[in-house]
Formats: C-alpha cells, structure tokens, sequence
C-alpha cells in the first residue's frame, strides 16, 4: 500500500522524504493492538458490574437494593457503593503504579519489550478474575490488568510516534485510540450476547477471563514488531535502526532523518536524570500539557459513560438487557466517531478538532442535564419513563460519545506523545500516564457517590470542565500538525507565551533543579520521620 513520496518542510526547512507505507500501516497497527486491551477492560467493567448474578454473588448488599428499589425510591443512588466501585477503579491505580517502571523500562530495554510485558500481564489478570470466588480475588486481578494497563499506554504511543512518517502521525498515532474503540464495542457487544444468551455464573466469568485473548494478542503482535529507530539509536544499535529506518520509509536515502535521530539521542545520553531534568524551565510548556490534557480528557466525563453506561441506562429507566443494548449502541458511535479523527487530524490539526470537539460536547451535555433534571428533578422519582424521553437520552449520549471519539479521546494520548524531547520522552509519557491513571481512578472511584449526591448536577460539573479546558487550549496550544517529532521545540519557541522559558544559557536553569531537588528530599525526610 505504498503512496508517493512526501517531503513537507518543517519549522527549520528541514526535508525528510519517505512513503506511506504498508510496512508502517502493518507496524502501527499491530502496536496499536496492545490498546484493545484497555478499550476491552473499559467497556466489560460497566457490563458485568450491571449483571444481576455477578452483584449477587460478589456485591449483595447492592444486589438487594437495585433489585427490590421502588419506583418512589431515589433512583440516583441505588447503585451507590464503594466497594463495588473499587472493583473498578483499582487497576488504575496499578496502571499508575506500573507506567512509572515502564518508563524506565521503556527507555532502558526499548518500546517492544514493554508492550510484550503488557500482554502477559493482561493474561494473567484475565485468569484470575476468571476463576473469582471472592471480591479480593477480583481486585488482585484487576490488579494485575492495572499492571498490563499501565505498561501498555506507556509504550504504544511513544512506538507510534517514533514509527510513523511525520507528515501521517496523527493518524496512525490514532490507531491507538480506535483499538481502545474497538475493544470498548467487542465489549459491550460480549456484555449484552453473555447476558441474554448464557445463564449463571458463566456469562461474567467469560467476560472476565475473556480478557486473556487480547492480552495474548498484544503478546504476540510485540514478538513479531521491531523496534523503534530511535530506541534503536538510544540503545546504540545504529545499524540495526538505519537498516530499520529505511525499511520503514521505504526509500534510498534517510541520512538526514537518521542523523538528526542520532543527533538528538546524543544529547539524551547527557541527561543522566531524566525525573529531575524534566522539571527544568525549557520543558515546562511540554509538562504543562502532559498535566493538563489527560487530566482534561477524564473530566470531559467520557470514562463515566465507558464504565457505568449500563448502570446510568438503568439509572435512566432501562431494563438490564435494554441497558446493555444501549451502551452497544454507544459503543458503534464511538469508534465510527475515532475515523473522523483519523481522516481529518493531519488536514486541519490537532487545535481545531479539540476546540470543536469541545463546543460539540458541551452542546450535548447540556440537553443531558436538562433531560434528566425535567424527568428526575432532585428527588430521583421518574414515574413512568417514556419511549420518547429514553430515546432522547440516548441520541444525545451518542452526539457525546462521536465528539469524545474524533477530539479529546484520540488527541489526549496523540498530543502528549508527540511534543517532548527524546531525552525526557519516556518519562513525560509516565506522567501522562499517571495523571490520567489518577484521574480516572478518584472518577471511577466516587462516580456513584457523586450521582447520588450530584443528581443531574453531576453533568453540570463536567460541562464546566469542558468550558475550562477549551479556554486553554485556544489560549495556550500551538498546533503541532505537520511539525517532525525531533524539530518539535521549536512550535514552543516561537509561541507567543511559551517562547519566555527558552533561552540560550541552560545554566540559568540549575537553582530551578536544586530548588526541586531541595523540596523532594523536604519532603523524603518527611515521610522518614512520620514512619519514625
């Protein structure tokens, strides 16, 4: 499937030629595989916690509740439990845990063997979630696909970026997140067949111990990949990542390419500390959006949806089954919703589709909240609950869900992956990470207890978030289309805002790091002397 050869100027005129490829398709999409594992657990979580025979067994004090709730009873709470919630939230706290060693990992042993980790991690959480007699069993399991999780989002993006021409980054970069869209749909799709058409136990242990498939997917798609050139390069293998290059820009000269990898991996050795480097001034605009936008793509709400759209359908007024229907209809719209993103990302950048996606959110959520409110008002009391209304709900969940799917799904993993220098990139990639491990985890955590407390205020909360966050990206994002991953400093530097933390003496920035390092020690002894 190769294409012409293409040669965009960058910000510093500079040329690199090279084809769009089938290799590099193949490539990126057998990585991007090591997603659908994350997209897989996102949509079985909310699916089985919404099975009757799973709350029975493991989670029977809300069994009891949701079952025999009355229609005079408040319908925003009867979900509201913790310890079913942790079910959920606790692999991301592994997968927080777990990004920053893959860093490390990453950086050190290359992107390959950090996906092919995730694999078997994933596996063996699937297996123990699988056989689940108890709910400590079901935690240590999530457990492990929190590990999975974690090395997985640290290591995809980083090897999409690193393998794909330019001038196509963001597409194929977004194969990342249409694999998470297809695992969420194969999911829901498993969650509504197993629930109608098996029986017992059996319909949420397959979901559960469904997961190995994935996981072993990832494993073995990471066997048959190569590595990155520029891990190659980083690890000191510049045969290996020349011969690699050429393969995967399919022409007869990269030396410009290659040099400039070179060049740029030469001045990632000198930074021996990359945990303390990345705090210094000149990678503070970076590190203000690897914070932000993950931090912003989880308070849009959309992993609300994702986790507990069968339980917000019931919520709504739905049946078990029309529930889980309902979330499979969701499902489709979002990954049709992610080719829009793929198709478009590279034509009119990353700044629009985030701005636009935004507004489109914002819409939506709005409908949202007065729908609910008009129905539920603050006492959670629907009454009868009509076919029109339900359909209402669900067409604008669905304008919701396409918004997330072609803006801030896609983009919140593309941008951060593709604006940071190669010595601190595995490490800002942890940050992005954690942040949106942490962010997801409190959300996935107190989503319930908001909705029972929040009512339809809760909606109003993440509709304020999107207003807040598209205020910053107008502000303050350069756009980044187009821009080679090693030239991307200098969209930084020519920022109106941004240019004021580069300068040319780096040494004006050493009292920042011994200022860093003073508080992290502060803070070491600290701990010390509590535990004392």
């Amino acid at each position: 499937m190769a294409g012409g050869a293409f040669a965009p100027t960058s910000g510093k005129g500079k040329e690199y030629p090279g084809k769009f490829t089938g290799r590099v398709l193949l490539t990126c999409i057998f990585a991007a595989t090591g997603d659908l594992i994350f997209g897989y657990d996102l949509g079985i979580s909310g699916g089985v916690t919404s099975m009757d025979v799973f709350l029975k067994k493991f989670f029977p004090d809300v069994y009891k509740r949701e079952s025999s709730v009355k229609p005079s009873d408040d319908q925003y709470c009867k979900f509201d439990s913790q310890i079913l919630t942790l079910f959920t939230s606790s692999l991301y706290l592994s997968a927080l845990v777990s990004s920053i060693f893959a860093s490390m990992a990453t950086r050190k042993y290359g992107r390959r063997p950090t996906m092919m980790t995730s694999g078997l991690l994933f596996a063996a959480g699937a297996i123990v979630n699988g056989l689940a007699m108890n709910v400590p069993m079901l935690i240590i399991g999530r457990l492990l696909l929190g590990f999975g999780i974690g090395c997985a989002n640290q290591s995809v993006p980083i090897y999409l970026s690193e393998v794909a021409p330019y001038k196509y980054r963001g597409a194929l970069n977004m194969t990342f997140q249409l694999f998470i869209t297809i695992g969420i749909l194969i999911a829901n799709f498993l969650n509504f067949a197993f629930a109608k058409w098996i029986e017992g136990e059996m319909a949420w242990r397959l979901n559960l111990g469904g997961v190995i498939v994935p996981g072993l997917i990832i494993f073995i798609g990471s066997c048959l990949l190569p590595d990155t050139p520029n891990s190659e390069i980083e690890r000191g293998n510049y045969d290996r990542a020349k011969e690699q290059l050429l393969k995967l820009r399919k022409v007869d000269n990269v030396d410009e390419e290659f040099n400039d990898l070179v060049e740029a991996s030469e001045k990632a050795k000198l930074v021996q500390h990359a945990w303390l480097n990345i705090f210094e001034r000149k990678y503070r605009p970076q590190l203000f959006f690897a914070f932000c936008i993950p931090m912003f793509q989880q308070l849009t709400g959309m992993n609300v949806i994702v986790f507990y759209a069968p339980i917000l359908f019931k919520t709504i007024g739905f049946g078990s089954n029309a529930s889980l229907f309902s979330s499979l209809i969701t499902g489709i719209v979002n990954m049709l919703a992610t080719f829009v993103s793929i198709s478009t990302v590279d034509k009119f950048g990353r700044k629009k589709l985030f701005l636009y996606g935004g507004l489109q959110m914002l819409v939506s959520q709005i409908v949202i909240t007065i729908a609910i409110a008009m129905k539920f008002g603050l006492s959670g009391n629907p009454g009868v609950i009509s076919n029109g209304y339900a359909y209402t709900v669900v067409v604008f969940i669905c304008v919701y869900v396409a918004a997330f799917a072609w803006s801030w799904g896609p983009l919140g993993w593309l941008v951060p992956s593709e604006i940071f220098p190669l010595e601190v990139r595995s490490t800002a990639q942890s940050i992005t990470v954690s942040v949106n491990m942490i962010i997801t985890f409190v959300i996935a955590q107190i989503f319930t207890a908001m909705l029972c407390h929040l009512k339809f205020g809760l909606f109003i909360c993440f509709a304020v978030c999107v207003i807040v966050m598209s205020i910053v990206i107008y502000k303050l994002l350069p756009e980044t289309k187009g821009v080679p991953i090693e030239e991307m400093t200098t969209v930084w530097r020519n920022h109106p805002h941004w240019s004021k933390y580069f300068y040319e003496d780096d040494a004006k920035f050493e009292t920042n790091k011994s200022i860093v390092i003073g508080i992290l020690l502060s803070l070491f002894l600290v701990f010390i002397l509590r535990l004392a």
